[in-house]
């Protein structure tokens, strides 16, 4: 599926915790500037009519109408019938609210939503990191294409989805790839959100700074702090994100373990990837010990750091040869290297978002 030069417009909306970022797209673009409303997350009145208010001044900034509504929400819900359910960061929704079929009645189009961590796979499968890679490949003039992502957000919580050749992988219950319920690698008695997230920071700073949680400053000022542009306890700031570093390597690599794709990880704590980026892929990179005293790669295929230079240009490059299909002269392309990687976005979470939003909902008009 390819959106770039479809005329078709899509309002969209980013949902978080604390604002709600309208905006349309078209042609894989955000063609207005985006409104930014305070969502009122524990006020259901409130929170509705901003998200209905949002909508209107999106539409009053467009000179065609839209074909749709599409947008995300942080965690699961039953999406396919427009249900937002229990979620943490807006407690007023809880109990079930018909938000989808409200919209549908007051704009008069149809309503599409979903997980943000999932739109946010999607848009860079569809519009940003494996477009981006299969396009060095294309033009070193590698035949190897790739058609898997695993995406991750960091930022209140930890968030993620699955794109298998165009296609988002959404699970019976709206509630697939909820990386959040991974194990901890440092904690196994506790979650991977708790040991990657805003709280996870600031909780690691506090303790390794001997200090409370509520004195620790925002995962901004700690970063600050450890690159050593803030004052501030620096070793703390550095283990904060050591450890963060540590959880995500192995919940990404598991996750990796059954894509055998590319993940690409996003999301504003992902700003901080200077402090936390060494550990994840040096935990990527551990080996299993077996009961015999050997060890084994984690991966059965060659794992690759898309953000080093030197990793980046093997992965493109990789071994193709040409071998002689036996008993005839025809010859074909071979390359046997084996390989996936991981590597930082490099589009704005929100934006990305909305590109998901957007052509998850014309995917699905036009099947429909």
């Amino acid at each position: 599926m390819n959106y770039n030069h479809d005329d078709r417009i899509v309002m969209t909306l980013d949902a978080g915790g604390t604002n709600f970022v309208f905006s349309a797209v078209q042609a894989n673009k955000e063609i207005i500037n985006t409104v930014k409303l305070p969502s009122h997350g524990n006020n259901l009145k409130k929170c509705l009519d901003t998200i209905v208010s949002g909508f209107r001044q999106v539409q009053e900034n467009l000179s065609v109408e839209p074909v749709a509504i599409s947008f995300a929400f942080p965690g699961p819900a039953d999406y396919p019938r427009g249900i937002i359910g229990d979620l943490a960061n807006l407690p007023a929704f809880r109990g079930g609210i018909a938000l989808g079929p409200m919209l549908e009645e007051k704009f008069s189009l149809p309503v599409f939503m979903n997980n943000d961590g999932d739109l946010f796979a999607y848009g860079e499968a569809l519009a940003g990191y494996l477009p981006y890679i299969n396009s060095l490949l294309e033009n070193s003039g590698s035949s190897k294409r790739y058609s898997n992502l695993a995406g991750f957000t960091l930022g209140t919580g930890l968030g993620g989805g699955i794109v298998h050749d165009d296609e988002l992988f959404l699970g019976d219950n709206s509630a697939g790839v909820e990386v959040c319920n991974l194990r901890n690698r440092i904690d196994p008695e506790a979650s991977a959100e708790d040991g990657i997230s805003i709280r996870a920071v600031k909780r690691v700073y506090a303790e390794s700074a001997g200090i409370d949680f509520e004195e620790a400053p925002s995962p901004y000022e700690i970063y600050k702090i450890g690159i050593g542009e803030a004052r501030g306890n620096r070793e703390a700031a550095v283990e904060s994100y050591r450890q963060l570093g540590r959880n995500l390597g192995d919940a990404v690599a598991n996750v990796l373990t059954l894509v055998d794709g590319i993940a690409v990880i996003g999301g504003g704590v992902a700003g901080a990837h200077r402090l936390f980026w060494g550990a994840m892929i040096e935990e990527m990179r551990t080996r299993f010990k077996n009961p015999l005293g050997g060890t084994s790669a984690r991966f059965n295929v060659n794992f690759f750091d898309l953000e080093d230079e030197q990793d980046l240009q093997r992965f493109v490059k990789g071994k193709s040869r040409v071998i002689t299909v036996p008993g005839t002269t025809r010859k074909v392309e071979y390359d046997p290297l084996l390989r996936i990687g991981v590597g930082l976005s490099k589009n704005e979470t929100s934006k990305i978002i909305s590109i998901g939003a957007y052509a998850f909902a014309l995917h699905t008009l036009d099947q429909k």
